[in-house]
Formats: structure tokens, C-alpha cells, sequence
């Protein structure tokens, strides 16, 4: 069996991804056991107390053994912390090592959402893809510039290191590792079982983008504005350069730096952005909404629409509107 360490950190955490995953994962050991088949998963909860009070008071969660009662692991799952990294790290200080030696010894590591802050910060990220909460993606780009953050997928894998993104879609993550230890057949019955969508790779339908503008760049941040503000007309980058007199080449740079987009990027996520809201909350088409962007050609805006959000215009407008007109 999988011997499964579900992290039960002190402070603000997240009680869905502690009690959903201990739930899932010893359902499917049901499940198996149905199927004539052996257990696959040896869940425990492992913590650095007995009982580990979150800090808003409303929970209280009694790990089953302390990370020095573990003396091997094979997956090892990191929750969502909510509290500031700062405060804790310090307050869960002991995990660090701990995930570190057990990550070195073979076992694989997990974190669900903004459990990936903790994660990165135990120095296995760095050089790696990470998925973690689309709303936190610039702020983790920050802190960890060693990471390649990929906002757009729900989960990624590499090296025996899991992350996945936003809020449930931790339920993702733990059907791909129910793939990944106890088989294809028995990962369909437990999306059947707890209504989970299989095979979803893409958390880019739900992202809203709000260009990052805390980087201190007056000049970046005036031709962010300038975008915003007129995304209806056609931007090009040189005219954005002389508008403020600055080089192309700086501008581009400055604005990479700062933004970790291009500046065509962009331009194209501003107007793919404003598109999503009419198609939202209006009865308009879907030629009106590409117009009303900036847009002509319907294939090209359909080809960019659905590489930012995974999903064709009509099938975004389908999606989030019930009362749109059909076209």
C-alpha cells in the first residue's frame, strides 16, 4: 500500500482539502475492495500536535501520528495555508525538513492551491512547472522567480512533485493520483462516485484577469492604463513606445519584467477579458462581441479566445449565460 501523509499544519488551512482527500482516498479502498482487489492507499493525517486549532477558531483538526512517528512515506499532500507565508512558515517551521528528507528518500509531495507558496519554499519548486490559485499567480512569481508558474493548468507533475490550482481543484489532482497508484478503472469510479469532471487540464475558463500594477514601473503602469482604456482600437506596440517616449525595446522589456506578459500579450488578455464580460451579461453576438474588442477576423479572435480561456466563444457564452441568444 501507499503510505499518504496529509499535512495538518498549525494556523488558517484548509479543512476541505484535509477532509476531502482522507475521504476520497479511503473511498476508493472501498471501491477497490468491491472490485475483489487489494487496498491501494494508507492514509494518515500527520501533523506537529495532537490537536491542531485553526486560527479562526472554527476547527480543530487531531492528527493520527507527528512527523517524527512517520519514519517513511510515499506521498506526501500539502493543504491550502491561508495564513501570510511569513507567519507560516515560522509557525510550521519543522515541516520544511521533514518534507525535504522524505522527498529525497522517494517520496512524491502534493500541494493543493496556495499550498504551493509552502511547497516553493522548501526549495523542491525551483526549475519546475507549478499550478497553484490563478488570483495569487504574480504574487508567487515574485517570491519565487527560480518557479515557472503555468496559471493556466489545473495541475502539473514533475519529478515525483504535484501542484494543483485553485480552490477544488485539488479534487482533480487526487483523481490523477487515484490514476496514477490504483488504476484508470478505478479513477472513473470515483469521479462517477463524487461527480468529479475527469480529465479537466485547464483552470483558464475561470481566470480573471487583473493586470498586475503593485511593480512600482510609472511608465509600465501608464501603458497598462492606456491599454485598459482603449482596447476597442488597434494598439500597436511602436505607437505605445513613442506615446511615451520609449525605446520598443525597453518598453518590452520593462513591461515583461514588470507585468510577466508581453506587451501584445497583453493587449490580447485585455480585450479577451472585456469580450468574456459581454458574452456574460449580454444578448449580444458573437461577431458583435469580437467587433465591439477591436476584432475582425473570426478566426483569428476565435483562435485567441480559446487559447487564453480553453473554450470557444459560444461555448464560454453557453457556459456562464444562460439567457444569451443562440447563434
Amino acid at each position: 500500500m501507499k503510505h499518504v501523509s496529509i499535512l495538518i499544519p498549525r494556523g488558517h488551512t484548509s479543512v476541505v482539502n484535509i477532509g476531502g482527500t482522507h475521504q476520497i482516498l479511503n473511498m476508493v479502498n472501498q471501491i477497490l475492495a468491491g472490485m475483489q482487489s487489494p487496498p491501494v492507499f494508507d492514509v494518515h493525517l500527520v501533523g506537529l500536535e495532537r490537536e491542531t486549532r485553526q486560527s479562526h477558531g472554527l476547527f480543530s483538526v487531531a492528527p493520527d501520528c507527528l512527523i517524527d512517528e512517520v519514519n517513511s512515506t510515499d506521498l506526501i499532500i500539502i493543504p491550502a495555508i491561508h495564513d501570510d507565508l511569513e507567519k507560516a512558515l515560522e509557525r510550521n517551521k519543522e515541516f520544511i525538513p521533514w518534507i525535504v528528507q522524505h522527498y529525497k528518500e522517494g517520496a512524491e509531495v502534493a500541494s493543493f492551491c496556495v499550498g504551493a507558496f509552502f511547497l516553493a519554499a522548501t526549495g523542491l519548486l525551483d526549475g519546475k512547472q507549478c499550478a497553484t490559485h490563478w488570483m495569487h499567480a504574480n504574487n508567487f512569481r515574485d517570491r519565487f522567480p527560480k518557479v515557472d508558474v503555468v496559471d493556466e493548468k489545473i495541475m502539473t507533475e514533475e519529478d515525483g512533485i504535484y501542484t494543483s490550482g485553485g480552490a477544488y481543484a485539488f479534487l482533480n489532482l487526487v483523481l490523477h493520483l487515484i490514476e496514477k497508484y490504483a488504476g484508470r478503472e478505478t479513477a472513473v469510479v470515483a469521479s462517477k462516485a463524487f461527480s468529479i469532471d475527469i480529465d479537466r487540464d485547464s483552470q483558464s475558463a475561470f481566470i480573471i484577469f487583473e493586470g498586475q500594477k503593485d511593480h512600482g514601473d510609472d511608465k509600465v503602469i501608464r501603458a497598462q492604463k492606456y491599454i485598459e482604456d482603449h482596447y476597442q482600437e488597434t494598439i500597436r506596440v511602436d505607437d505605445l513606445a513613442d506615446l511615451f517616449a520609449i525605446s520598443r525595446r525597453t518598453l518590452e522589456r520593462r513591461f515583461k519584467k514588470a507585468t510577466s506578459n508581453t506587451v501584445t500579450e497583453y493587449i490580447q488578455r485585455v480585450k479577451v477579458e472585456a469580450a468574456k464580460k459581454d458574452l456574460e451579461r449580454t444578448r449580444k453576438n458573437v461577431n458583435e462581441v469580437m467587433y465591439d474588442v477591436g476584432y475582425s477576423d473570426t478566426k483569428s479572435f476565435r483562435d485567441l479566445f480559446r487559447r487564453i480561456t480553453g473554450l470557444t466563444p459560444i461555448e464560454y457564452r453557453d457556459k456562464y449565460n444562460r439567457d444569451a441568444v443562440a447563434v
